[in-house]
């Protein structure tokens, strides 16, 4: 695999690495920095990927990798107050709201309303010291840094981001917001956030990752999140991915399924100038049951690369996913989507749709829906369309008095609704909704 890999400027961040480990302080005694070094060794093994490697076959990092990005310090000085933040925020009441500015934690923005049950809800490096025990057994387990560079490149650069812990039986009522924001300084800045979320048996909750830029500065969003759903427990996530429209942003989840526990996992792309979102679960016990439902829209020259993976690892367990596409001008796509059904892992029911609608002749979407079947007694479909609008019912919708933008924007939403319309919460899925009105009045009419 050596050979379909690059250099690429790994080296900048091999010499970056030694600053910014100075700036760590008591950082460098915990036990993730181990893995940090070891991340970092990894990283100069590796190199980046290029399209001759399978995984990134339709993404081209050239434009990503020719920056040198300086990974952000934690002591950057930056004043934003609250009325810059309410654009981003899914509810003002009601919610928990934790808000990191360039991969830092702010207090002065941070809302954590009573939570009780032993529940945790904090930022990463306050947790390192405070709950050293809950972090080390978990961080890093489920990972792959001597396979992707840029879980490697997290990894390496490390050292705030979410975290909560729900202890058994535990319910968090009110959903969690993290709110990730780029601010108007960040040029050509690297920002790795690191999140851990960990649910205990029969525990639940809803959490939310919001990225956002506050300006069109070029900048290096790069995540890595771990989910461990424990037997029994109930995760709804979101990432909510609304970077610069100057800004590259690659984030992986990690998730860990145990024993009759149910993850739901709702993804939304509208900014950045090139996005991978790389989603990979492993249900690992039998009874669980888990659910992806993703919508992107670009425009103008917008890459989005969504990559998702599914191990069925036990019997008797199902998966469901469903992730929709609107592509206008040059804008491309990619989905890749993988099941995996091992040997014994017999029952299995996994159901994969990939649709896309292309606005503009311009616009192009690569799909790979994969199955990898070792099992017998199974039932798995997988299924992809591409196509554009339907011109029946906009001439009907034009002959009813409805104006060509509003006929359009109704069609669009009509087609992206199957994915909206599940969302559980009416405040989350306003919030969707509303980003992609907005999204869609920057795309242009089409003429009939």
């Amino acid at each position: 695999m050596k050979n379909e890999r690059i250099r690429g400027n790994t080296e900048w961040y091999i010499s970056a690495f030694s600053s910014f480990e100075k700036g760590l302080n008591g950082q460098t005694k915990i036990p993730f920095h181990k893995l940090r070094k070891n991340a970092l060794t990894q990283l100069n093994m590796l190199g980046f990927p290029t399209t001759k490697h399978e995984d990134w076959k339709y993404t081209n990092l050239d434009s990503l990798l020719k920056i040198n990005f300086e990974p952000a310090s934690k002591d950057m000085d930056v004043e934003i107050d609250r009325n810059s933040i309410k654009k981003f925020l899914i509810a003002e009441k009601d919610f928990h709201l934790i808000v990191f500015i360039n991969g830092s934690f702010s207090k002065e923005l941070t809302s954590i309303k009573s939570v009780g049950q032993n529940i945790i809800i904090d930022s990463l490096n306050s947790a390192f010291k405070n709950h050293s025990n809950l972090i080390n057994d978990h961080i890093g387990k489920y990972t792959s840094t001597q396979e992707d560079s840029f879980t490697a490149l997290n990894t390496a650069f490390s050292y705030d981001g979410a975290f909560v812990y729900l202890p058994e039986n535990a319910k968090l009522e009110k959903p969690v917001q993290f709110l990730f924001l780029s601010d108007s300084e960040s040029q050509s800045k690297l920002h790795t956030l690191r999140n851990l979320f960990i649910a205990e048996n029969h525990s639940q909750a809803t959490i939310i990752e919001t990225y956002a830029g506050l300006s069109d500065n070029t900048y290096f969003t790069n995540t890595v999140s771990e989910i461990i759903a424990d037997e029994n427990s109930q995760i709804d996530h979101f990432k909510i991915q609304s970077e610069s429209n100057n800004a590259f942003h690659i984030g992986s989840t990690f998730i860990h399924q145990d024993q009759n526990s149910n993850f739901t996992s709702n993804s939304f792309s509208f900014g950045g100038k090139l996005v991978r979102n790389n989603l990979n679960s492993i249900l690992d016990g039998e009874g669980i049951e888990c659910i992806m439902d993703g919508l992107y829209i670009a425009n103008e020259n917008q890459l989005i690369d969504n990559h998702t993976s599914i191990d069925h690892a036990k019997p008797h367990c199902q998966s469901h996913e469903l992730y929709k596409g609107i592509l206008d001008d040059k804008a491309r796509g990619v989905f890749s989507g993988k099941i995996m059904v091992r040997k014994d892992a017999q029952k299995t029911n996994a159901v994969q749709s990939n649709n896309c609608v292309l606005l503009s002749d311009d616009a192009t979407i690569d799909t790979k829906p994969q199955l990898e079947i070792y099992a017998d007694d199974v039932k798995c479909t997988h299924g992809a369309t591409v196509g554009q609008l339907d011109d029946d019912a906009f001439f009907y919708m034009r002959s009813r008095g409805i104006g060509k933008k509003q006929a359009r924007e109704m069609l669009i939403y009509a087609f992206a609704s199957d994915v909206i319309d599940r969302i559980k919460s009416d405040s989350v899925r306003e919030k969707i909704a509303g980003m992609l009105s907005e999204k869609l009045t920057m795309t242009k009419a089409v003429e009939y």
